[in-house]
């Protein structure tokens, strides 16, 4: 792999500081000659950009970022960024209302499955119990 960019090692930090160290180090085994540069893309872009600026906080994020996996249904996606919301400091009463939300302008099947994730999740972890 190449030397990265300051804008790689902000985004790697942020990535970390959201979807752990755990998760990261596993998506990293998988970085390939085929894939590197679209993680090299992602951690840059969404992860040294979006999540790495200053208007908003990073619960702040967390819940737009569920509001709109959720309503475009991408399940996994939406899994990974409910469990990095114990880290953001968005909590199970912010993930709700984004997905109350996500009924009203993207629809009530969209918010249904969410739901449904969102629930299993909470079952499987100690999330963070702010209500």
């Amino acid at each position: 792999m190449t030397d990265k960019s300051p804008r790689y090692n902000t985004g790697m930090k942020t990535r970390r500081q959201v979807l752990g160290d755990e998760y990261v180090d596993r998506a990293s085994a998988g970085i390939d000659e085929f894939n590197e540069p679209f993680q090299e893309f992602v951690t840059e872009g969404p992860w040294g950009h979006v999540w790495s600026g200053d208007a908003w906080s990073k619960r702040e994020r967390s819940m737009v970022t569920v509001a709109l996996l959720a309503a475009l249904g991408h399940g996994e996606e939406l899994e990974m960024h409910i469990r990095a919301c114990r880290k953001t400091g968005a909590t199970k009463a912010d993930i709700r209302e984004a997905l109350m939300h996500v009924a009203v302008y993207a629809g009530f099947p969209a918010a249904n499955n969410a739901y449904k994730i969102a629930r299993r999740i909470f079952q499987e972890t100690e999330h963070n119990k702010g209500e």
